[in-house]
């Protein structure tokens, strides 16, 4: 199908895209990669007066390491999976990178257009929030910072304003008895998470004395699992304890149910790639 009519400006700048945000209101939507807003466009299930491209924003891409990781919003997937100092800095965004869709959606796609999207099923949130990474934005008022516990609000929901643009998402590298993780049972045609859980690990000589967890793909948003990570506290993260802690994965959780898995089917996957992540975490820890 053809979209409705639309008024299309491509600012250069992020000043100039949020002044044209401020213009239009709600007839507007930003187009990033344009992997979920131009499907939807195309199906009249959305049909915004106004479309403003930041593709050519330059300030909104790169990657720079510089005792924290800094990736620009609109810097792509395929642009994360190929850079050499993440592979050392912080090797499990390539490793989630590589799993997302197929080569042409990581030559198009871009972290921050995912994480504005929000979708229940994607990959990133979980990592964004399991790395507890922090996510700047900037609107008329000027910048500032959300964490990545406080920006998943619902099902396609953020804490952004309707008139702030993502800028930059913040890592902190791993370092030596840090380790990281995530795994997802992928949906055949889509790629995108049926389940998917990522898990951050940190030892303390033998003991684990941080732990962050979450789960993508099973609820209507990316979700932390404190009962896991307090279970996973203190322990030595061996096999027992790992599969004490991931029994705890989905307590409290709204878990959906759809053409693709059932409610139960979803919960008991849960566990089971709790399960490998935090494995998979703990090892590399070690």
């Amino acid at each position: 199908m053809i979209p409705s009519a639309f008024e299309y400006h491509a600012p250069t700048s992020v000043a100039e895209a949020i002044s044209l945000l401020g213009k239009h209101g709600d007839e507007a939507k930003i187009l990033a990669g344009g992997h979920s807003l131009l499907p939807a466009m195309k199906l009249r299930l959305a049909a915004p007066g106004v479309l403003i491209d930041i593709n050519k924003i330059a300030e909104l891409r790169g990657v720079v390491i510089n005792g924290s990781v800094n990736i620009g919003s609109m810097t792509t997937w395929a642009a994360i999976e190929q850079h050499e100092g993440l592979r050392s800095a912080l090797p499990v965004l390539g490793e989630t990178v590589s799993q997302i869709g197929d080569l042409q959606v990581r030559n198009r796609g871009t972290l921050g257009g995912s994480l504005a999207h929000a979708d229940p099923s994607a990959d990133a949130p979980a990592l964004i929030l399991a790395l507890d990474a922090a996510i700047r934005v900037r609107g008329p008022g000027g910048e500032r910072t959300i964490a990545a516990g406080d920006f998943f609000t619902d099902m396609l929901s953020t804490a952004l304003e309707p008139d702030e643009i993502i800028t930059a998402i913040v890592f902190r590298p791993l370092g030596a008895g840090e380790g990281a993780a995530y795994v997802k049972f992928a949906h055949p045609a889509s790629r995108y998470a049926i389940v998917g859980a990522a898990a951050y690990v940190k030892l303390d000589g033998a003991k684990v004395s941080a732990c962050r967890v979450a789960v993508t793909g099973a609820g209507p948003k990316a979700e932390r699992q404190p009962e896991v990570e307090q279970a996973m506290l203190g322990g030595d993260g061996g096999d027992e304890a790992i599969a004490a802690a991931s029994a705890k994965a989905g307590e409290g959780m709204d878990i959906l149910g759809d053409i693709h898995a059932s409610e139960d089917y979803r919960r008991a996957m849960v566990k089971v790639y709790m399960k490998r992540a935090l494995t998979t975490a703990v090892g590399r820890a070690r």
